[in-house]
């Protein structure tokens, strides 16, 4: 049997993840981590993306994060997202009009958006649209 690490994936509305896993990755500021069992102990910021859950070689959960907090001890990994979803729950219309209109946002010169807002979102609908790229190419 594998040795495991124990997985607790929560943001600020709900628990999303509670359980062991083989191995974890994660999309820390400054770049990708992959945590195993008896990982040395860790603390990073999240950037908006996807953090992946590889229960068994034939198992592995998907979630998108908008950003937060990693906490790696040697028997517990905990993300602690500002938001978290089930990869498979992401809405891929949403996701689509959340770009456009902040593409729109971008695009306007008049100054009546928060600009900074608008990257913010264009930014997350285009994790979130690639999230759900990259399952539908794992499933295929």
């Amino acid at each position: 049997m594998a040795m495991t690490i124990r997985v607790d994936i929560v943001s600020a509305e709900n628990e999303l993840y509670s359980g062991l896993a083989e191995m974890v990755f994660a999309p820390a500021e400054m770049g990708e981590v992959g945590i195993a069992p008896r990982h040395a102990p860790l603390i990073t910021k999240l950037k908006p993306g996807e953090v992946r859950v590889k229960i068994s070689d034939t198992e592995t959960l998907d979630f998108y994060v908008s950003g937060g907090l990693l906490e790696v001890q040697p028997h517990v990994v905990t993300v602690l997202a500002d938001t978290a979803i089930r990869a498979r729950d992401l809405d891929e219309a949403a996701a689509l009009q959340a770009k456009a209109r902040a593409e729109e946002m971008l695009s306007d010169k008049s100054g009546k958006y928060d600009l900074a807002k608008a990257q913010a979102d264009l930014a997350q609908a285009i994790i979130q649209l690639r999230t759900l790229d990259r399952l539908r190419k794992r499933a295929s």
